[in-house]
């Protein structure tokens, strides 16, 4: 009799699934990632299901009653380019009216499954405070050396955001997308723990940038190709260098994303938000600059990003001379697989602030290339004599720590995997004047 209720039980279980449309598993969250919005009092959460399902987080905030508090998203349906046609749910959950610096717990999901039980910390108010930032690029499925040490020092609190400078997964469109799945669990022991900050690289380009476009959430309306966020005394600016090379999904995206560059820079510029945000940060994938033994366009003269090109619809303009203009104060580059810190620099020339101290009052912007945090394409050698705008460079896996100050100091190190978390370079950049000021 109990044999028989059982498997009349099992079988009303079943068929409950297959009227909803799938295996259990199906409606399980993985994926789990967070990212700013802009807003410093909110944070969107982006998850991923393979059937349709509701998008509700739980949440409350430590030492309250847990999971007190609810917010309701929704999902949209991305269906990879790939023969199989793979598609997923992509649910996105906004929640709002955080409590400055204040430690959250969250899981997310619906009566349907829900995901693990995670925490993070709200961003604080203001500017008066000394975010600490991850940066890396260049990060694969297979090889990914430094992840292990991201998930720990993640995990540990060492981190108010995360930056990665472009390449995921290599790649996420692989084997129908599934590798893109691979690589977002792998992340979500860190994305899901503090914002995972984006922006494109040239790993992303199949299907028109898709999967770089549908699984991010990434503050404005540009599908994270580009946007800007304040964090502390800092306004960081994520760009799309690949804008610049794969030209054929259309030269009007260079062009709307040099305007919206321009405006956003002039905002920035403005007395009353350099007041607030002094510093100004930029990343995007592939470097102005670089001294590696291959055949990447920042070893020519007059690189696409840095001086533009010309084209059948007219000159393409690059981003050195603008970046120049407003005053940008560090530019972070990936897509070599090294690390290299560049003297202060405009135009090939050196300006370091003085011989004895090159980064206090330089008259240049910084020039940081960080992507060796560890792909299946190993890392990438240098010529064999450093460039005399080269000031250290390395081939070691790692990745870069950055710890913005205050308004006036910035300090940077560069930690190496293959030594055991070994900080193998390290610099203070301090500036007593912001934008084009500082260049006098």
């Amino acid at each position: 009799m109990a044999g028989t209720m059982w498997t009349c039980s099992a079988l009303l279980m079943m068929l409950a699934v297959i009227s909803k449309g799938g295996h259990p598993i199906g409606f399980q969250p993985e994926q789990m990632h967070l990212s700013f919005t802009g807003n410093p009092r909110s944070i969107m959460v982006t998850w991923v299901t393979t059937n349709k399902t509701d998008s509700i987080i739980e949440y409350s905030r430590f030492g309250s009653k847990l999971f007190g508090l609810k917010a309701i998203g929704s999902s949209t349906i991305f269906t990879d380019g790939g023969v199989e046609k793979r598609f997923m749910y992509i649910h996105r959950v906004l929640i709002k009216e955080l409590d400055p610096g204040a430690q959250y717990v969250y899981h997310c999901g619906s009566t349907d499954g829900w995901s693990d039980m995670f925490f993070f910390s709200a961003m604080r108010e203001g500017s008066d405070w000394s975010p600490q930032l991850a940066v890396f690029g260049d990060m694969g499925n297979e090889n990914p050396q430094s992840l292990a040490r991201l998930q720990k020092e993640t995990q540990m609190g060492m981190y108010d955001a995360i930056l990665h400078v472009g390449d995921f997964a290599y790649d996420m469109d692989e084997d129908n997308a599934r590798i893109g799945d691979e690589f977002m669990r792998q992340i979500e022991s860190i994305a899901a723990y503090v914002p995972y900050m984006t922006c494109p690289g040239n790993h992303e380009n199949a299907y028109n940038f898709s999967n770089y476009r549908n699984r991010f959430s990434m503050p404005g309306n540009t599908e994270g190709l580009w946007y800007s966020w304040n964090i502390g005394p800092a306004h960081i600016i994520s760009i799309s260098t690949e804008v610049y090379y794969y030209t054929d999904y259309g030269l009007d995206l260079l062009l709307k994303q040099y305007e919206w560059l321009k405006k956003d820079l002039e905002e920035a510029s403005l007395p009353e938000n350099k007041k607030q945000t002094p510093w100004i940060i930029t990343i995007g994938h592939r470097p102005m600059y670089c001294s590696n033994n291959d055949t990447d366009d920042c070893k020519s003269f007059n690189s696409r990003v840095r001086t533009g090109f010309n084209s059948s619809s007219g000159v393409m303009p690059g981003l050195e001379k603008l970046f120049f203009i407003y005053g940008v104060d560090i530019e972070f580059w990936a897509h070599e697989h090294s690390y290299e810190r560049l003297w202060p620099i405009y135009d090939y020339k050196v300006l370091n602030g003085s011989r004895e101290f090159p980064y206090v009052n330089p008259k240049g912007p910084v020039h940081i290339i960080t992507g060796s945090a560890g792909c299946r394409e190993r890392v990438d050698p240098f010529v064999p004599h450093a460039r005399d705008w080269s000031a250290f460079r390395s081939s070691d896996y790692g990745y870069t720590r950055l710890k913005i100050q205050n308004g006036s100091h910035v300090y940077l190190e560069q930690v190496s995997d293959d030594q055991s978390g070994k900080v193998i370079d390290s610099m203070w950049l301090i500036k007593e004047n912001h934008g084009v000021a500082a260049w006098v």
